[in-house]
């Protein structure tokens, strides 16, 4: 096509986005991506609380929260400059009212206050930018509209905890929808407003009672959803938070629900691959493992399925994951009963026998550190017959062989340990260990014998076959045309020279 017949479009490149520099990351502010904001919306400075009439106080705090509810756009920072001042002032003036009077909770009140809060913490939070956050790297995302929210949140506790709330009076407001948006909000980036909502969160289940099981069931959806679909959700370290107060307070003996709740949500909780992220924090991980240990406290019968779901989820690519499931292991094994410890010891030592002999110095470490406990280090003495056998050949070889001299210390004290606890089993592992290695060096030998032999066969056969192949031909008669050859006779090679001169 020549060039005369019409303007040529860009073509796409389908490759651009892969081929695109990626930007270095830095720290960002934002707010959220949805604005209620009343376009030309002017507000207007109103007396303030303290200076007017008692009797003209309730109507002008009513006024005050109505003014409150209207949300400036923070990602302009130089529009409604006036506005925005006069708001936050106002919302100052409400909290010092709210805390220092009494009485000035009226249920005509409740909507008023209800209404200002949900206009300013509810809003669509926007997609993540950053889907590889690192907390030892990246700064976390802030929210732009944070000096009018945080008062709003400020105010929102007080309210809460003010010696004259109503939960009767509020309940008609602060309902299941209510709690459902206050739990979306979670996924915020911003971390100071999470702290806020674990707070605000805890004290609505303390104080509204037909909203426990509600809260918990939602909190069960979110960590599902975590697990199984999205595997991100910024929130799940204050939501653990929660739940740790939450489960400390259960009464005993546990309900089907909560102890389903502890198998089927929180054990697969271990799995999430985004766990590993959160080492520099600890809030996700610290809060999970105290949530377990809670449930075992309450009933030592949990111990065998929690153990071994944790056994099942044991990561085996992560060492800093590993590190922490071994934490979180003698965190277990400090409230066990022995009874129960029986029940797990084969399979956990089994493991715990793997850690210790890891490439990884870190997680061999953390493994060999059980036994500075002095409650595990009584487990295993009066299961030494059966912890012994199993972590006796790792101890032994890695005594030999590890590259890391602490952990070799660290295992020499182990040994001797086992050697003062039952000095007769020790001699007889060490016995059979010898033999073992005795047996397997000598099937070692027989193999690489084998293989010498099998390479000599393969020498002779090579050397037989060159020679066949250099045997001379037993007759160079040429056959006559259309003549059988006769049986037992032998030509030469073909040759391209030979065959020429036939032709000729």
């Amino acid at each position: 096509m020549s060039a005369a017949t019409g303007p040529v479009t860009d073509k796409i490149d389908p490759f651009s986005k892969k081929q695109s520099v990626k930007k270095p990351k830095q720290k960002r502010s934002q707010a959220s991506s949805r604005y209620k904001a009343k376009g030309g919306t002017e507000l207007v400075p109103l007396p303030q609380l303290k200076d007017a009439p008692p009797a003209e106080q309730h109507e002008l705090f009513i006024k005050k929260l109505q003014q409150c509810s209207v949300v400036f756009d923070f990602m302009d920072s130089v529009s409604d400059l006036k506005g925005k001042e006069i708001k936050r002032a106002s919302l100052n003036e409400l909290v010092d009212y709210i805390t220092a009077g009494r009485g000035v909770l009226t249920e005509q009140v409740y909507p008023e206050v209800v209404k200002m809060i949900a206009s300013n913490i509810f809003r669509t939070l926007p997609p993540s930018e950053n889907t590889e956050f690192d907390p030892e790297e990246d700064d976390p995302t802030l929210e732009a509209s944070w000096p009018h929210l945080q008062i709003v949140y400020e105010f929102f506790l007080r309210f809460l905890e003010s010696p004259d709330f109503q939960p009767s009076i509020a309940k008609k407001y602060i309902d299941q929808k209510f709690v459902l948006q206050l739990l979306e909000l979670f996924d915020s980036e911003d971390p100071r407003e999470r702290d806020f909502l674990k707070t605000v969160l805890h004290r609505i289940y303390g104080k509204f009672l037909g909203l426990r099981a509600f809260i918990r069931k939602q909190i069960n959806h979110i960590f599902l959803k975590f697990i199984y679909e999205t595997e991100h959700f910024n929130g799940v370290g204050e939501l653990l938070e929660i739940l740790g107060s939450i489960i400390n307070g259960f009464a005993l003996p546990l309900k089907a629900e909560h102890k389903q709740f502890l198998i089927k949500v929180l054990i697969p909780l271990h799995k999430a691959k985004s766990l590993s992220l959160y080492h520099a924090q600890s809030a996700f991980f610290t809060q999970l493992a105290y949530c377990v240990v809670q449930f075992l406290e309450k009933d030592a019968t949990l111990t065998e399925p929690v153990v071994r779901g944790l056994l099942k989820f044991w990561p085996k690519t992560c060492s800093q994951k590993e590190v922490m499931f071994l934490g979180e292991i003698e965190e277990i094994l400090d409230v066990i009963e022995p009874s129960q410890f029986v029940r797990i010891q084969e399979p956990l030592f089994k493991q715990i026998s793997k850690c210790v002999s890891s490439p990884h110095f870190q997680v061999a470490e953390r493994a060999l550190y059980f036994w500075n406990n002095e409650y595990v280090m009584s487990l295993i003495e009066e299961n030494s017959n059966v912890i012994m056998p199993i972590m006796f050949p790792n101890l032994y070889r890695i005594s030999k062989e590890h590259w890391n001299q602490t952990i070799v210390a660290l295992v020499y004290n182990v040994l001797k340990t086992f050697m003062e606890m039952n000095s007769k089993l020790f001699d007889e592992l060490t016995a059979n260990y010898k033999a073992e290695r005795q047996k397997e060096r000598k099937k070692e030998k027989e193999r690489e014998e084998l293989w010498k032999k099998l390479d000599g066969l393969e020498i002779n056969a090579t050397v037989n076959n060159k020679e066949v192949k250099s045997v001379p031909p037993t007759s160079t008669n040429t056959p006559v045309a259309g003549a059988s050859p006769a049986v037992g006779t032998r030509y030469a090679p073909y040759s391209p020279t030979a065959h020429r001169l036939m032709a000729k």
